[in-house]
This record gives structure tokens, C-alpha cells and sequence, in this order.
């Protein structure tokens, strides 16, 4: 009787598993994050084109295209975050280091039963929640029918929700800061998150404030952002560069929202309101119109600090009251020009104040915030590609 043990190997290396192969290629990185940014632009859309249908038609139910819209970009952005979790994990669990996984630093969910990029950790939240707050809008339909209001709670909470995901796409691309796709998917996905940011800030609507707080948001979040994603990716150009991509985003907006809600009307056999004039879309006209100037305002004064030296405490302020200095005087002259009437004075002269104390604030917390996403960086991985 042989006492040999039995041979459990070939003495050949084990093939890795799908996951390990996927977490290790260079193109997932890309994918995922433009699915990602796919995502959140098409709810972006899909909320331009629901607005437009409450200015242009009226009350809605829950079940329209629009809604639809809204919700697969959101679906689609928290699928893509929760493949992406769940192969940082599975390569975890394989022995493989994912500290420099695509998406941001991983962090452990749950004792460590997950492993999730940072980016898309807060993507996939946004979008769950996002799904949890829609049933809570559908709930809300089925007691009081139609939507008479936009500024609705369960409105709100999707709102929120969104922004969530917004944010995760811009720290995904602001982790892949030293590639082209990062840093151009930076420069798309900050201005779809300056589109939607202020649009939460309706929920303060109805408070008695002197200055309306959508101005206030339009101000910090436009201002903020544009700082963040210039001293994220360390270059010149980029407010500028964002801030035309901003104009063209706007661009499509203002043609899409009136034309889907429409055609909508038209096939679903609704009339629009009779009292329509020419005034322009709802969402689109709501964008700061004059963003090139604040980011030309932002780059000469960025250019002005290397140049002169001033401390890295101070200038960021200075950035973010220079952009919001003109942000704050262009938003009642863009009223005016998109209303019957000229720029009211006393409006002029509380802009003047508050937009550069806002802009002050915003580049504070936009020099921060770029400190955070570039400690956030998968450079060594993903350089070069």
C-alpha cells in the first residue's frame, strides 16, 4: 500500500480571477468614471427637461419620461459605482494592494467587508439614496396627486441626492488628476455640479432672508468649484477652460429642456399653458451667463499671486472674492436682461457686498477641498495611460 500523499498541484501559477484581471486593466479606470459622469449628466437633463414641463405644461404624475431620464442616470452612475466596489474588493480578497485603486483611496464599509473607492463609495450612496427618496416621491404622488411645487421634501431629498453623486464623479476624475481623461473628465464633471448645486438651495426659498439664497448658492457653488478644480489639476487654464464648458452645457440646455417638453406634450396629447410668452427655459436661463468673466477674474489673480508671492493663506481668498465679485454684479444684469425690466439698484448694491464676502468663503473652502482631492490621487497608477 502506497503511502504517497496525493498531489494537489501542477506546480503551475494560478490564473487570476475576472475580477483581478478587470481591477488590473488599464481601461477600467476610464470606464467607469465616464459611465459615471454619463450618469449624472443625463439626471441632469432629465431635471432641466422636468422643470421645463412644469413652466411650459403644468402638475405631473410620477411615471413621465422625464422622470425616467432623471432616474436611469442615476441608476446607471450607481450601477457603475457598485461594479466598481465590488472589484476593489474581489482584488482585495485576491492579495491584491488596491490602496492605489481607480476612484480614490479605498475605504473599508461595513468592518472592512468591502473595500470602496472614496469617489465611488459617495457616488453609489448618492444614488441609493436617490432610489430611496424616489419611492418616498412616489408615496408623496399617491397622496396628493399631482406635483404643484418643484421645492417639494421628497424634491429636495433627490436633489440632495444627486449633488451626492455629482461630487463623487468629480473626485473620481480628481483622482486620476496626472492622466488626460482625468483631468478633462474634471473639466466636464465640474461644471454639471455647478448647474445642479444651487437648485437645492430652493429649499430656503420661503425663508424671510435679505438676499435670495439661490443667488447665494449660484455665488459660493459656481466660485467654489471653479477655484477647487483650477488648484486640483494645477494649471492656468483650467477656470477658464471650465467655464466654457459650462457655456456650452448651458447651450444645450436652453435648446433640449423647451424642445423635449414640447414634443412631449405633443404625443401625450396635452396642452401647453396659455399664458406662455417668450420667456427663456426655466433651468438654463438660471446659470451664471457670465462665468468667463469670473474665471478670467480667477486666472489673473492666480497668475498675479505666483507672481508677487503671496501666501498660499491668503490668496485663495483673494481668488474666490475676485470671481465672486462678478459673479455677484452679473446675476441681477442677467436678470434684467432676460426680464422686462433694467437691474434694480438696490439689488446692485447688495451683490456688491455680498458677492465678494461669498467669493471670500468659497475660495476658503475651495483651497481645502482641492487639498483633500489631491491627497485623494491614484497617480502611480494610473500615470501614463
Amino acid at each position: 500500500m502506497s503511502t504517497a500523499l496525493p498531489i494537489t498541484g501542477t506546480g503551475t501559477p494560478s490564473q487570476p480571477s475576472p475580477a483581478v484581471r478587470i481591477s488590473r486593466a488599464g481601461r477600467t479606470g476610464p470606464i467607469a468614471a465616464n459611465t459615471v459622469l454619463a450618469g449624472t449628466t443625463m439626471s441632469l437633463f432629465g431635471l432641466s427637461w422636468d422643470i421645463q414641463w412644469h413652466v411650459d405644461v403644468g402638475p405631473d404624475t410620477f411615471f413621465t419620461l422625464s422622470h425616467l431620464m432623471l432616474y436611469s442616470g442615476s441608476a446607471l452612475a450607481g450601477l457603475a459605482s457598485l461594479a466598481m466596489v465590488l472589484i476593489a474588493t474581489a482584488a482585495q480578497r485576491a492579495g491584491q494592494p488596491v490602496d492605489r485603486f481607480p476612484g480614490g483611496k479605498p475605504v473599508r464599509v461595513f468592518g472592512g467587508v468591502f473595500r470602496a473607492p472614496l469617489g465611488y463609495l459617495i457616488t453609489g450612496t448618492g444614488a441609493a439614496l436617490f432610489l430611496l427618496f424616489g419611492l418616498l416621491d412616489l408615496w408623496w404622488h399617491s397622496l396628493y396627486g399631482f406635483d404643484a411645487v418643484l421645492d417639494s421634501p421628497p424634491h429636495i431629498g433627490l436633489f440632495l441626492s444627486i449633488s451626492f453623486s455629482m461630487v463623487g464623479s468629480v473626485i473620481v476624475f480628481a483622482a486620476a488628476r496626472d492622466t488626460r481623461w482625468g483631468r478633462a473628465g474634471v473639466i466636464l464633471s465640474i461644471p454639471v455640479l455647478i448647474i445642479f448645486s444651487p437648485i437645492t438651495t430652493k429649499a430656503f426659498g420661503a425663508l424671510p432672508l435679505p438676499v435670495e439664497p439661490e443667488l447665494v448658492g449660484n455665488i459660493l457653488f459656481s466660485t467654489l468649484l471653479l477655484i477647487t478644480g483650477t488648484l486640483t489639476i494645477g494649471r492656468r487654464g483650467t477656470a477658464l477652460t471650465t467655464a466654457a464648458t459650462l457655456g456650452v452645457l448651458q447651450l444645450l440646455l436652453w435648446w433640449f429642456s423647451p424642445w423635449a417638453a414640447r414634443v412631449y406634450a405633443d404625443a401625450s396629447g396635452l396642452p401647453l399653458r396659455d399664458n406662455l410668452g417668450d420667456n427663456p427655459p426655466e433651468l438654463p436661463s438660471e446659470i451664471p451667463v457670465f462665468m468667463l468673466f469670473a474665471a478670467a477674474a480667477i486666472t489673473a489673480l492666480l497668475w498675479l499671486s505666483r507672481r508677487r508671492g503671496w501666501s498660499g493663506r491668503i490668496a485663495p481668498q483673494i481668488m474666490g472674492a475676485g470671481g465672486g465679485a462678478v459673479v455677484g454684479l452679473s446675476l441681477p444684469i442677467q436678470s434684467a436682461l432676460f426680464g422686462d425690466s433694467g437691474p434694480d439698484p438696490a439689488e446692485l448694491l447688495t451683490m456688491t457686498a455680498v458677492g465678494p464676502a461669498t467669493g471670500a468663503l468659497a475660495g476658503y473652502l475651495a483651497a481645502r477641498l482641492a487639498v483633500l482631492l489631491r491627497e485623494h490621487s491614484t497617480a502611480s497608477l494610473t500615470k501614463g495611460r
